[in-house]
C-alpha cells in the first residue's frame, strides 16, 4: 500500500495518511505474527495480542472508508473520471 500512497498525484499525502495506510497495517500484521510466535508459552497475552491487532486492523478499516467516502462525496465532481487508466484499458 506504501507504493499507491507515493505513486498517487491527486494530493501529496499528509502524516495522518501515511499513519493509517501504512503503519497502522504493519504494526497490526506485525503483533499479529509475533503472538503466533509467543501462542504456545504465553497463551493469555497472545488472544490478547490477537484482539488488539482486530481492533487496530477494524478501526483502521473504519477510518480509511470514512476517508474514502468523504473524498468521493466532498473532493470528486459529478461526472468528473476517475484518474489513470481503468483496468479494462490497459494493455
Amino acid at each position: 500500500m506504501a507504493w499507491r500512497v507515493r505513486a498517487q498525484t491527486a494530493y501529496r499525502p499528509e502524516f495522518e495518511d501515511w499513519l493509517f495506510y501504512v503503519v497502522l497495517p504493519i504494526a497490526a500484521y506485525t503483533l499479529l505474527g509475533i503472538t503466533a510466535c509467543a501462542a504456545r508459552s504465553h497463551v493469555g497475552v497472545a488472544l490478547f495480542g490477537v484482539g488488539a491487532a482486530a481492533l487496530l486492523l477494524l478501526f483502521t478499516g473504519i477510518h480509511n472508508a470514512w476517508d474514502a467516502a468523504t473524498y468521493h462525496i466532498f473532493v470528486r465532481k459529478p461526472g468528473q473520471p476517475e484518474s489513470g487508466p481503468r483496468p479494462s484499458e490497459q494493455v
